[in-house]
């Protein structure tokens, strides 16, 4: 119920493609910190867990039928979406490191930012809470 409330109020307030664009710049930016010298591993295995659980909610959203993205866009996210899951799984044995996610997130951050500032709004969904419907 309170959830509810919280995501009418929040969509009021902010067009989707800024709740992402922040979302995905707070995220990122814990992979930041979780890639410095100084992180611990928790702070490492807690930033890569909430970058998963952000992209699983996309890739769910991806491939709803409420989701009116053209195919070609659907596909290229679904698979960018599995290869994150896959790097993700190494990044945590640290058998890579993290860039290659900051900078995947850092790209998806610049669409999303050329959207907001050209004020388009992607095509409306029943399921526009996408990111919001999985608390990360």
């Amino acid at each position: 119920m309170y959830f509810e409330a919280y995501k009418k109020a929040n969509q009021a307030v902010e067009r989707l493609p800024l709740t992402e664009y922040r979302l995905f710049a707070e995220i990122t930016r814990e992979l930041e910190d979780a890639n410095s010298a100084s992180a611990t591993a928790n702070m490492k295995i807690n930033a890569l867990f909430r970058n998963s659980q952000l992209w699983l909610t996309l890739k769910i959203d991806l491939i709803s039928e409420d989701n009116h993205l053209d195919k070609q866009t659907k596909a290229g996210l679904i698979s960018l979406a599995i290869w994150v899951n896959k790097f993700t799984l190494a990044a945590m044995r640290s058998v890579v490191g993290l860039e290659p996610l900051i900078e995947v997130n850092k790209q998806i951050m610049q669409g999303l930012n050329a959207s907001v500032k050209q004020g388009s709004k992607p095509v409306p969904t029943p399921s526009q809470a996408g990111i919001g419907q999985i608390s990360i």
